[in-house]
């Protein structure tokens, strides 16, 4: 194996990292609201102004998106999907965390900014060889 092949074998391994963390860790909260229901985020879309329904939204972002991701199938939207979703969760639930210290001393909000920029990261670099899906195609 010549260093070309190595190193794509590398870069696809960290995209294989990168998207399977992102997306299981985005599961466990999408899991949890299944659990729980959608009253709770109805309520809380609905005290913003926008219609309750939207709340529904949050599955899509937080179960299906990820899923999408873990298996690497239409996973640049699905990630896309994720990104949106977090502006959304800290627009509507985190905004006056914005300028925030943790009482650990970090970012109020570096889970949501992590999930963020990694959401982005996976939008641009796309699935790698390492999916259901492969390299093929302009979504994956």
């Amino acid at each position: 194996m010549n260093n070309k092949q190595t190193g794509n074998v590398s870069e696809d391994f960290g995209k294989l990292i990168l998207r399977v963390t992102l997306a299981i860790l985005i599961l466990f909260h999408g899991i949890s609201k299944l659990i729980k229901g959608a009253d709770g985020i109805l309520a809380m879309v609905a005290k913003t102004g926008l219609p309750a329904e939207f709340g529904y939204l949050v599955y899509v972002g937080e179960v299906l998106a990820p899923l999408l991701i873990l298996f690497g199938v239409m996973t640049r939207p699905a990630a896309l999907i994720v990104a949106v979703n977090m502006v959304v969760a800290v627009a509507l639930v985190h905004a006056a965390e914005i300028f925030t210290l943790a009482k650990t001393g970090g970012w109020a909000l570096e889970l949501q900014a992590m999930f963020l920029i990694s959401a982005l990261a996976v939008a641009f670099l796309g699935a790698g060889r390492y999916s259901v899906a492969g390299q093929g195609g302009r979504w994956n």
